[in-house]
């Protein structure tokens, strides 16, 4: 281009390309009279012409030859390449094997010294025993100071199955997570997040955990659960771990109750001790079936309440839970005051009527008892007492207090306390 410029003179002289003439020279329409005849004409513009010569032509050739040999030249190299590979492939699979091995003992060396790991007793026998086991995940979250650690022990000189009971958020989930977690890092030859650990080498570990739908493949929520829970009666033995969590509450509280019930049940007569198993629930009544059998063990997540509110301990404590505490969980996650209120007035109107309330004091309910053909039964009359309190309460939202004087006032109070007295 340079060069072109100082052979003809012409200062606004550039060479361009398209994909449609190539290479080309372009001159503006003042400086046409200084093309010399060498240059062929090519295309007429609005101010300008441009112009090929044959040395550019040549030019272009050579460049265009030079972009396909490059590609082609990539290509044979590229299949070498390839071929060469092909002809190592098993010292290389071999290889990245080893890498791939160093890798993840490097990484379970350094997460082990750096979280205080220990080196867990991997034996045939057939119990686990957790010392203040952590979630390895959850800990380097939240930080080894701020984790609660909790003991878990499964096995011959004691229970196999574990119910586990306790509000939402209490820490149930991630207990029976880091039990799973922990055996499986054992098995895998690593150290784990306990001061100690005994585990029984386990066959398979089943979970049914979350609350997830298929919608590409026409499941529901509760379908899931129930395949889930299928594959885990179908497949468990007496040598696994299985890890339940909240079974049935993809449906009525009553069949859903029905089905965890009847689900205990059969993993415990799987092999001849039953599969060891963690299993927690929100149907305090499944709690009942402990009486029923020795290898079953309550436990629950240690809750304080203060005031209205209350303080999750994460503290895993024998017994079960009193108390579900929705209403305070569901105050703790942001829900309006007037409908948390609004709530436990239904709670209590409830609870007084007996409407959805099982038996929960002397013996297992109703229709759950062992062999009982009858289905649940529970009662639709409200108490007489209750009938004589709601007849109170429609007396007293009757009132205009701003009207009445304090002799009507205890007027008032007499005449409701006979009415409560009554009968």
């Amino acid at each position: 281009e340079t060069r072109e410029r100082e052979k003809t003179n012409i200062p606004s002289l550039k060479i361009g390309f398209n994909k449609v003439f190539g290479y080309y020279i372009e001159v503006t329409k003042t400086h046409r009279d200084k093309v010399p005849e060498g240059y062929i004409r090519k295309q007429t513009l609005v101010n300008a012409e441009r112009y090929i010569t044959q040395e550019l032509k040549e030019l272009e050739e050579r460049i265009l030859s030079a972009q396909e040999e490059r590609v082609g030249l990539e290509e044979a190299l590229f299949k070498g390449i390839r071929q060469e590979i092909v002809n190592h492939k098993g010292p290389l699979k071999r290889d990245a094997e080893l890498i791939a091995m160093l890798d993840c003992l490097q990484a379970l060396t350094r997460i082990a010294q750096k979280n205080g790991y220990t080196r867990p007793v991997v034996d045939q026998g057939d119990e686990i025993d957790l010392k203040a086991m952590r979630h390895p995940v959850l800990e380097e979250v939240l930080g080894q100071d701020a984790f609660i650690p909790n003991d878990v022990h499964l096995g011959e000189e004691c229970a196999r199955f574990l119910i586990i009971t306790g509000p939402n958020m209490a820490g149930k989930s991630t207990i029976l997570r880091s039990t799973a977690l922990t055996v499986l890092m054992a098995q895998m030859g690593g150290f784990v997040p306990c001061e100690s650990a005994k585990i029984g080498v386990v066959d398979k570990i089943f979970t049914r955990v979350g609350a997830t739908d298929y919608l590409s493949r026409g499941q529901s929520t509760f379908m899931v659960e129930m395949s889930e829970t299928a594959n885990i009666l179908h497949n468990a033995t007496e040598k696994s771990l299985v890890i339940l969590d909240e079974i049935g509450r993809g449906t009525s509280t009553y069949d859903g109750l029905a089905i965890a019930w009847a689900v205990s049940e059969e993993l415990l007569k799987i092999g001849e001790k039953g599969a060891k198993t963690l299993f927690a629930t929100h149907y305090h009544e499944l709690t009942k079936i402990a009486s029923r059998d020795q290898r079953i063990k309550n436990l629950s997540v240690a809750v304080k309440e203060w005031g209205e509110e209350i303080i999750f301990l994460y503290r895993l404590i024998e017994g079960p839970a009193n108390k579900s505490y929705g209403i305070q969980v569901a105050a703790l996650a942001g829900v309006p005051g007037h409908v948390v209120r609004r709530a436990k007035e239904i709670l209590e109107e409830i609870e007084a009527q007996g409407h959805v309330r099982l038996e929960q004091e002397g013996g297992e309910p109703e229709g759950l008892k062992k062999k009982a053909p009858r289905q649940l039964t529970l009662p639709l009359q409200c108490p007489r007492q209750c009938l004589r309190l709601k007849k109170a309460g429609e007396y007293i939202r009757d009132v205009d207090l701003n009207n009445t004087t304090p002799l009507e006032a205890l007027n008032f109070l007499a005449m409701l306390k006979q009415e409560i007295e009554k009968g």
